[in-house]
């Protein structure tokens, strides 16, 4: 799970990044899921609210509320 705390600290790119490697388990947990294979189905739950929070932290990167938008690539 992450904290607050880590989230802040996160730059655009790591969010981006973060948020691609939470896409892949995903799949892969839910995949597992079909196949009665998970041995923590919860790990679910948590991976999508963090993926919500890490969605949410893009917006902000994008709307210009966090981060300094200098680089405009």
């Amino acid at each position: 799970m992450i904290k607050k705390r880590e989230l802040s600290d996160l730059d655009l790119n790591s969010v981006e990044v973060k948020l691609s490697e939470h896409y892949e388990k995903l799949t892969t947990l839910r995949f597992q899921k079909s196949m009665q294979q998970i041995e923590n189905p919860l790990e679910i739950k948590f991976l999508k609210k963090e993926i919500a929070q890490l969605k949410t932290l893009l917006n902000e990167f994008k709307l210009g509320l966090r981060g300094d938008n200098t680089s405009n690539d």
